[in-house]
């Protein structure tokens, strides 16, 4: 996960902060040269990092946190409000015309960046929000470039205007932009060809295609696994051809993250969304605010919030709520619960959104925990049941616990062990629900789903 390492040596240094009842100035340095190095390694601009460590020191050692009754945690305030300053303060939205118009988006980047998925991720967050998007396959050097567009595409509802890889990226804009208006878009979105470097031929067909049609927004997304490398594409494209905004893409992978952090103090271009994952969902709106408390480790409640609104079916939860009060939750209903995870981006997401959970994800119970291949056997083995047995688990004796293991690809023994914890948790749930019933304090009761 992006910022990983990062989140755990800052939280090093602000745990020494916390420890001591008064700092002294000596403190403040020590903490922020600390500080300095973190975010070096994490790939941050060096010139964005100078006047980072200048401008919280500054502060830090002011009379009022320095005497004041908590310092440390004063300090670590004008951390965080110093990280959200440097990532944009606040949240930037795409700018869209009236309805009643078309709003013209054109994406860049370099290839391998994921801009042509990103451009279907787009396209369904304008349809999901009430706009008619319309996807215009600009892209004719990449091999399956139009064809990864039309996928893509499919799955989200959005059509798609195509016209070959025998045409010029620009013809093809101009018959995208007649099709749009004819035909009732109001969001039209320019899949534009990557290089995997800058050159002048990429840079100089995006200012044609600029001149040739009105583009109101100009995208650039950039691989937050290039580290600095991300930054420095920003910038050029940013003087070359101009851009409105930065999309993160590969945020949820192995990275130091420091684009996130650098991108728009160099720039000066806003970050609009990061992409957490492969999934067409995965994209999400990019809040400073939010980001910097994930990077300090204090989690990321609000979102988790908003990914459980979006993913979770209420009358589902309601029925759901219900059968474990009475210890008749089924298998069907762990499917459920299954699928209603891996929508929201799977356990280990959610518990890095939750405050201080992300840092102690390293020791060994929480690990097994969040063993996703586990997870996938367990619902191998569900899936393996017939619709009866999922319905009804009393009727699975020994010879059907064989075939079900057959058919799941695992030992018997797993089996066993996997329905035998089901059948305490149903156990457990009766007890819990029996204790309530029986005059246990109702007020603030919450099944553990």
């Amino acid at each position: 996960m992006a910022f990983e390492s990062l989140t755990e040596k800052l939280q090093n240094v602000f745990k020494n902060l916390r420890s001591k009842g008064r700092l002294t100035e000596a403190d403040v340095k020590t903490a922020l040269k600390e500080v300095k190095m973190a975010l070096l390694e994490a790939d941050v601009s060096f010139k964005v990092v100078k006047q980072f460590i200048k401008s919280v020191q500054e502060q830090a050692v002011g009379q009022d946190v320095m005497n004041g009754l908590n310092p440390g945690q004063m300090v670590i305030k004008i951390v965080n409000d110093e990280l959200v300053k440097l990532m944009g303060s606040e949240t930037t939205e795409i700018a869209l015309r009236p309805a009643s118009e078309v709003t013209i988006i054109m994406m860049a980047g370099l290839q391998g960046a994921g801009k042509t998925t990103t451009t279907a991720k787009i396209a369904g967050k304008l349809k999901a929000k009430g706009r008619k998007p319309l996807l215009a396959a600009c892209d004719v050097y990449r091999p399956a470039a139009i064809k990864q567009l039309q996928v893509n595409g499919e799955k989200q509802g959005v059509e798609v205007f195509a016209m070959g890889d025998k045409n010029r990226p620009v013809d093809i804009a101009k018959a995208a932009l007649v099709h749009a208006k004819t035909n009732g878009f109001n969001v039209l979105i320019l899949d534009t060809a990557g290089r995997l470097h800058i050159d002048e031929e990429m840079m100089q067909e995006l200012q044609n295609i600029k001149a040739a049609v009105p583009v109101d927004q100009t995208l650039l997304v950039v691989d937050a696994m290039t580290g600095q490398d991300a930054v420095n594409v920003a910038e050029m494209f940013s003087n070359k051809v101009g851009i409105d905004g930065v999309v993160l893409t590969k945020l949820d992978g192995d990275t130091r993250g420091g684009a996130a952090l650098s991108i728009r103090a160099v720039s000066g271009k806003p970050i609009l969304y990061v992409g957490m994952g492969e999934k067409l969902s995965d994209l999400e709106q990019f809040y400073p605010d939010r980001m910097a408390s994930r990077i300090l480790g204090m989690g990321d409640v609000m979102s988790l919030i908003e990914k459980a609104q979006a993913n979770i079916d209420e009358e589902k939860a309601k029925a759901m709520e219900q059968k474990m009060k009475k210890a008749q939750f089924d298998f069907n209903d762990y499917l459920d619960s299954m699928e209603q995870m891996r929508n929201m981006g799977g356990i280990s997401s959610i518990l890095n959104m939750l405050p201080g959970v992300g840092a102690k994800m390293k020791g060994q119970d929480l690990e097994s925990m969040v063993d996703e291949k586990d997870m996938a056997r367990k619902e191998a083995i569900v899936l393996s049941m017939t619709p009866k047995e999922r319905e009804n688990p009393d009727l699975i004796n020994p010879s059907r616990k064989q075939r079900i293991a057959k058919g799941a690809g695992v030992d018997i023994a797993e089996v066993n062990r996997f329905i035998k914890q089901f059948e305490q948790s149903r156990k457990m749930m009766k007890q819990m629900t029996g204790m309530v019933g029986k005059g246990g304090k109702r007020g603030g009761f919450k099944l553990p789903f």
